[in-house]
């Protein structure tokens, strides 16, 4: 970590290197309504001076706020990893996916063949109640044509998204019909999910996979706990498997159901920020039933916050490979612009008292390729590979040791398994063949699809139709020739691929992980350990 003294002299260089440094520190200073940037820069009189002299007497005129777009994320990324700026758009797309909802008109849609078609309707959204369908094609929206080679995914977006109660003109082709059809939407709150599955493993084992930690997450939860207990749940899986975080009060929330009163969940510290402790109030609902955890390399931030509570507390086994090691508790600064900065005030540390932030400051290329590191070095394959820091070593409420200084290792660990894969595979994924064959089978057969209800019913209705030779066939039309000399392995992944491609575009989400996860050595692996 640089001193305060050599980031401020660093704005100093960066300032005179540009010749209007001036102007950058007084657009900050303007857009934050004076008082943040000017008391964090320690209220220097020279900083002033400079400020005011360049501001009034400087040659020329500048764009301040391109200047300030370019030069903000540098300036900030020589505090740490994770103290960043995000233009207007991006600090946008981050709220709506935290706070839970967007306004939008409530369809998802894949772009193919140069055409935008609606791959399903969002349930009550503002596109179902005017009569939109799965399997629509988007030619117009509000006069333009955005039919064509070219179309970017997030023009569309664009245009289609906007605030609450305006209206938005679509021109829809429909199979059958022999024109356009236009429909008028009016644009609403669309929900933004944060727990993807919610499903019985079998008789006993419940699983929730959560993909954030946002404002509804906990609600989510809940909901999702409660369904599981009416259908029979004596024990759980929970999913944090490329969980990236979010806000930390969720984890706490979502903690507090699990432990009884009085264990510690986290606490948080730096500088400016006195510690602050967050115990269990014994509220929890779900405070005895036996718990699995799934963690890997993507899990970060709050995933971690709550994996450390489980694993610090004795409460539940990890299991998977270990965290992404993200330690640092950030605070968003907005600007009347939409922009936004987040610098981080505190390291979260875990009930033992370990923080998890893996090591930074010396090489920002190091910290960005860390997990390639893992990989090449062996640790998804391997729980010997896996580099503990002895001098971060902690014990649990029983007395097992677990370390800080690098992610959260987990209990049982569960190697990547790479065996399916295959040059073949890799091909037609990218060339996203995979994507087109399923979009076109479920497109050709919807009135067929729409009365198979199961994952099991689908799955033999895929088989009957010997879908995995059609989509060999079907890859073979648009140029990778079929290898006959693929493992048995790389055949049933393939197979995997393609209903999995095809149970997304003809069900949902849930349907989708709960076939995925038929074969997961993580799950096997999870639910004998609630066996024992």
């Amino acid at each position: 970590m640089k001193t305060v003294r050599k980031i401020i002299l660093y704005v100093f260089l960066l300032l005179a290197g540009i010749l209007i440094g001036g102007q950058i520190m007084l657009s900050m200073v303007k857009r934050a309504s004076g008082a943040i940037f000017a008391s964090q820069m320690g209220g220097s009189t020279k900083m002033g001076a400079l400020i005011h002299a360049i501001n009034t007497k400087y040659v020329d005129y500048v764009d301040v706020d391109s200047i300030v777009d370019m030069a903000l994320p540098t300036i900030l990324e020589e505090l740490d990893p994770h103290s960043a700026y995000y233009p207007a758009q991006e600090t946008q797309d981050s709220n709506d996916e935290l706070h839970g909802s967007f306004s939008g008109i409530g369809i998802q849609f894949s772009v193919q063949d140069d055409t935008v078609r609606v791959n399903s309707v969002i349930h009550g959204g503002p596109s179902e109640k005017v009569g939109i369908l799965a399997g629509d094609r988007i030619v117009t929206i509000d006069d333009s044509v955005f039919a064509g080679k070219g179309i970017p995914s997030n023009d569309i977006v664009k245009h289609l998204k906007g605030p609450k109660g305006t209206t938005v003109k679509v021109g829809i082709k429909r199979a059958g019909e022999p024109g356009l059809i236009d429909f008028q939407i009016v644009r609403g709150d669309i929900p933004v999910k944060s727990v993807d599955a919610v499903y019985m493993i079998d008789k006993e084992v419940g699983y929730i996979m959560i993909n954030k930690f946002g404002e509804n997450t906990y609600f989510e939860m809940l909901t999702g706990l409660a369904k599981l207990s009416s259908e029979g749940m004596k024990k759980l899986i929970i999913d944090l498997r490329s969980n990236q975080g979010g806000y930390l009060g969720a984890a706490i929330q979502m903690a507090n159901e699990f432990l009884p009163k009085n264990d510690l969940i986290v606490y948080t510290e730096g500088v400016h920020s006195p510690q602050a402790r967050q115990y269990a109030d014994g509220y929890g609902h779900y405070r005895d039933i036996p718990m699995a955890v799934l963690i890997d390399e993507s899990t970060a931030s709050a995933a971690e916050i709550f994996s450390g509570a489980m694993q610090d507390n004795d409460r539940a086994t990890i299991v998977g490979r270990r965290s992404f090691g993200k330690g640092l508790v950030q605070e968003p600064i907005e600007f009347s612009d939409g922009s936004s900065i987040r610098i981080t005030i505190a390291r979260y540390y875990t009930p033992s008292g370990r923080c998890i932030q893996k090591p930074y400051g010396e090489s920002d290329e190091d910290y960005a390729m860390d997990i390639v590191k893992r990989y090449e070095r062996g640790e998804f394959f391997s729980a010997d590979s896996i580099r503990q820091n002895e001098a971060e070593a902690y014990t649990t409420k029983s007395g097992r040791t677990v370390y800080g200084g690098g992610g959260i290792t987990p209990d049982i660990f569960v190697p990547s398994d790479t065996t399916g894969y295959s040059e073949y595979h890799t091909t037609v994924v990218r060339k996203n063949l995979v994507n087109r064959f399923s979009f076109k089978l479920v497109d050709d057969n919807r009135q067929e699809l729409s009365s198979i209800k199961t994952v099991d019913g689908l799955v033999a209705w895929l088989d009957r139709r010997h879908t995995l030779e059609d989509f060999y066939r079907y890859a073979q039309e648009n140029g990778v020739v079929r290898d006959r000399s693929m493992s048995a392995a790389a055949g049933k992944q393939m197979r995997t691929t393609v209903y999995c491609n095809v149970i997304y575009d003809a069900m949902d989400m849930e349907q989708y992980i709960e076939f995925l996860n038929r074969e997961d050595t993580a799950i096997k692996a999870a639910v004998d350990a609630l066996s024992e």
